[in-house]
């Protein structure tokens, strides 16, 4: 798993101080967590209640997504749950944060790990050779 680029921006979105958790993840199932030691302590107290509301919000997720839905988030106790859809799938990148939290770097930053989680999900080959053809877009552009 430490080899997972996906689960390396998931590591890089834990760094930041008011993400709690953050997973790719579907009805019922977490597909990808981070490689390290997972969670924030603060979230293990009320992990068992999020999961099962997340479970009701990947229902909507699974209804709408194919019809342009891309952001989700509900409020349970002292914690909100934030849903970053990608395109046409049941899947998103998931983060808990705590309920006052600044949410407009927050926003930017799931964003855009979103969007990176999307290339390498579209080209899952090794990271350096996404870079690689990255650099040679810039190049290129």
């Amino acid at each position: 798993m430490k080899d997972d680029p996906i689960a390396l921006v998931l590591d890089d979105l834990l760094k930041l101080d008011d993400i709690l958790a953050c997973m790719v993840a579907r009805r019922n199932m977490i597909s990808v967590m981070p490689s390290g030691d997972g969670f924030k302590p603060e979230v293990d107290q009320i992990w068992d209640s999020i999961h099962r509301a997340m479970d009701s919000v990947f229902g909507v997720i699974g209804e709408y997504s194919q019809i342009g839905l891309g952001e989700m988030e509900f409020r349970l106790q002292d914690h909100e749950v934030l849903f970053y859809v990608f395109p046409d799938t049941e899947s998103a990148l998931v983060a808990i944060v705590p309920a006052l939290a600044n949410k407009g770097l927050l926003e930017v930053e799931l964003e855009n790990a979103r969007r990176e989680i999307l290339k390498i999900m579209e080209n899952p080959k090794k990271e350096s050779d996404s870079q690689k053809k990255d650099d040679e877009v810039c190049v290129t552009a």
